[in-house]
C-alpha cells in the first residue's frame, strides 16, 4: 500500500511511492493469529541464519587471501557447518548446499591449496556374495471332500 500525502502549498493530494505503508491489518480469527505469530518468529530465525551464513562466507573470503593455512580450513569447515544448518532449517534448499559447499571446497583447494582431510571410510563388504538356492514351489493343497 502507498501513503496520500498532500502539499500545502497547492492542496493536491499526491501519492507517496517511496514510503509503503508497514501497518498490516491483524486477523481477526485465532488460528490466523497464530499463524502471524509463528511467521514472524520463522522471519526472525531464518533471517538469523542467514546473517550468520553471510558472516562465515565473508570471514572464508578473507582467510583465502591470507596465507595462513590454518585459517583457511577453519573457516572452510565453519562455512560448511553454516551451510549444512541452513539446509537443516529449510532456509537453503540441499542442493543449493551441496552447490555451495563444493564451490567454497573449490576455492579454497585452488587458492590456497588447503585440502579438508576426509573422514575414514568403512571397510568395503565383500565384492559378492553368496546367492542362496530358491526353494522349490509348493504343491498346492488338496481340498478334502465329505461325503454325505
Amino acid at each position: 500500500m502507498y501513503t496520500l500525502t498532500t502539499e500545502d502549498e497547492t492542496g493536491i493530494v499526491t501519492l507517496d511511492k517511496s514510503k509503503k505503508d508497514t501497518h498490516t491489518p491483524m486477523p481477526i480469527i485465532k488460528s490466523a493469529k497464530k499463524r502471524v505469530k509463528v511467521a514472524n518468529k520463522a522471519a526472525v530465525r531464518n533471517s538469523k541464519t542467514k546473517r550468520s551464513l553471510k558472516g562465515a562466507v565473508k570471514a572464508f573470503g578473507r582467510a583465502l587471501t591470507a596465507t595462513d593455512k590454518k585459517e583457511a580450513v577453519k573457516a572452510l569447515d565453519k562455512v560448511q557447518s553454516e551451510l549444512d544448518k541452513a539446509a537443516k532449517k529449510g532456509v537453503l534448499h540441499k542442493n543449493k548446499v551441496a552447490r555451495k559447499k563444493s564451490q567454497a571446497a573449490k576455492a579454497a583447494k585452488t587458492a590456497a591449496g588447503v585440502t579438508k582431510k576426509a573422514a575414514p571410510k568403512a571397510k568395503a563388504a565383500p565384492a559378492k556374495k553368496p546367492v542362496a538356492k530358491k526353494a522349490p514351489a509348493k504343491k498346492p493343497a488338496v481340498k478334502k471332500t465329505t461325503k454325505k
